[in-house]
């Protein structure tokens, strides 16, 4: 898959500031600082599609993106970021649920985990609401580049056991930096899209 063409469609809290329910829609979460932003922009190919920001925590609405009229990547808002105020963390949830349960068009949820570090408890509890709405079986590991080939299988090993994955679920390391593994991704994106 070749991404020609992407532009923010919709900033949303709520549904109805959703873009009308008319496409399918891969949408992407992580905790905070996993390299959403970063992630994004490599397989769209733009530089600041998504803002990647110094703070943390920054993503707190629903983005939507066009994507050559054909299909909607949604970035969700990232979780587990300790300086976002105790409101806005209480209100995420109802925000994904309302999104998760009675979006149409979405396809899957990419989850993003830090390669370097087993996933979080955080992490676990998100791909288990994944799991429940039925749009688990992809997992990207970011900051590939971060761990030499040796380590990175250990790495794999410890994602998949601790996110509880069965062997038909996909992990797919990738690296923003050196620009390696979103090709896999959009490999998985393009099947997505022809179910």
């Amino acid at each position: 898959m070749i991404i020609r063409e992407a532009r923010l469609e919709a900033v949303a809290v709520k549904a109805s500031q959703y873009p009308e329910d008319n496409l399918p829609e891969i949408a992407f979460a992580g905790r905070s600082n996993v390299g959403k932003s970063s992630l994004l922009n490599l397989i769209t190919g733009r530089k600041s599609l998504a803002r990647v920001s110094g703070s943390p925590g920054k993503t707190r609405t629903i983005n939507f993106y066009g994507i050559d009229d054909r299909f909607r990547i949604v970035d969700l808002p990232g979780y587990g970021y300790a300086k976002v105020s105790k409101s806005m963390s209480r209100d995420w949830g109802p925000m994904m649920e309302e999104y998760f349960r009675n979006r149409k068009g979405l396809k899957k949820v990419v989850q993003l985990v830090d390669i370097r570090h087993a996933p979080s408890v955080q992490d676990v509890q998100m791909y288990e609401y994944l799991r429940h709405y039925g749009l688990d079986g992809i997992v990207v590991a970011t900051k590939a580049d971060k761990v030499s080939r040796n380590e990175m299988h250990k790495c794999m090993a410890t994602i998949r056991k601790t996110l509880d994955l069965g062997s038909e679920d996909v992990i797919i390391p990738v690296s923003a930096l050196k620009r390696a593994g979103h090709e896999k991704l959009l490999e998985q994106m393009e099947k997505l899209l022809e179910e």
